[in-house]
């Protein structure tokens, strides 16, 4: 869960940056952070950003493990309807997985039934190259979880642009975030010797 509140924040921190990369387009116009909590039986969205120029809604969701009580394709359904029904306008959608696993949940991309067709868009950290996201310090703490062949090198390079941060603030920020998502790949000891 701390994971999935970290992202949350970084999302909601940093969304023109979080919303270029995973819409792998840049992002020229203001965004405006919406509102999480969604109507009906309250479900909480991890990040909503409004992108005004295409006057439309992304969605991020962020998942480390896949859900065991309702399958991510219907719940990205689920969030899609409510999001479109409280803003009126259309919805775009990432669901961004943080941990290789070999369970085909991972692949999915779509809910289907024989009346229904609710596609998605995914990204699996574990397979996108960590460059895009070395340029840029927000996006930093997702880069210790992508993909490389030597993830020791990987985490050293991380923590040597988030010393680069000239700003002690936002250095320390993006220090703390990316020790805690490292969490999910590398041991305490070797984050602690990093940072």
């Amino acid at each position: 869960m701390c994971y999935d509140n970290l992202c949350k924040y970084l999302a909601e921190k940093y969304p023109e940056q979080i919303a270029s990369w995973a819409l792998k387009q840049p992002i020229t116009t203001p965004v405006e952070v919406l509102k999480t909590e969604l109507t009906l039986e309250p479900i909480r969205a991890d990040s909503v950003i409004f992108l005004k120029s295409d006057r439309e809604i992304l969605h991020l969701e962020f998942q480390v493990r896949v859900p065991q009580d309702r399958p991510m394709p219907l719940r990205m359904l689920n969030y899609s309807v409510r999001l479109q029904w409280q803003y009126g306008l259309p919805v775009r959608q990432v669901l961004i997985w943080l941990v290789p696993t070999s369970n085909q949940a991972v692949f999915e991309t779509e809910f289907r039934t024989e009346f229904t067709r609710h596609r998605y868009q995914v990204i699996r950290l574990w397979e996108e190259s960590p460059e895009p996201l070395l340029g840029n310090s927000a996006l930093l703490p997702l880069a210790v979880l992508c993909a490389t062949e030597n993830p020791t090198e990987l985490l050293s390079q991380v923590a040597q642009e988030v010393n680069k941060i000239e700003s002690t603030d936002l250095r320390q920020e993006i220090a703390a975030c990316t020790q805690i998502l490292a969490g999910l790949r590398f041991d305490k000891q070797l984050i602690s010797t990093m940072f």
